[in-house]
């Protein structure tokens, strides 16, 4: 098997893990993955627009509306009008927002340590690293500005 191939049949793999671990754990019930990607894209450039939202993750500015509307309405995040444009809503996560991120990064954190237990860490990088290079490229190919810089 060539190293595209590799790449290819690992990546199928991975999808279906994510699935997996997604369906078998609890890591989502206060806030689904969507939802989490979002608040830690707020983490990362602070306060923005939709337009600049969906630009980060890589959606339509009409998917990050409807996630943004939904998300004001469980009060995870607020919109307020842009200083130098009022028509424009800048967003913003709420403290229970912030928090709810927070507790699902630790989760998510827990089950990689238990699932990498044992790992050494110089190998964890490389896996880390391996990781960064793929979503560098996929931002590069579709030209969006995917997490985490």
């Amino acid at each position: 098997m060539d190293a595209l191939d590799l790449i290819e049949a690992h990546t199928a793999v991975m999808v279906r893990n994510f699935e997996l671990l997604s369906r078998r754990t609890d890591i989502y019930d206060e806030l689904d993955r969507a939802g989490y990607l979002l608040l830690r894209t707020l983490e990362v450039t602070g306060p923005a627009d939709i337009t600049t939202l969906a630009t980060r993750l890589g959606l339509d500015p009409s998917t990050v509306g409807r996630q943004v509307a939904a998300m004001t309405a469980a009060g995870l995040v607020e919109r307020t009008p842009a200083p130098a444009d009022r028509r424009r809503g800048i967003v913003v996560a709420t403290a229970e927002g912030r928090l709810r991120a927070r507790r699902v990064h630790d989760r998510r954190r827990d089950n990689l340590a238990v699932m990498f237990d044992g790992a050494p860490e110089d190998e964890l990088r490389v896996i880390g690293e391996s990781f960064a290079r793929y979503n560098q490229a996929v931002a590069r190919h579709y030209d969006v500005s995917l997490l985490p810089d």
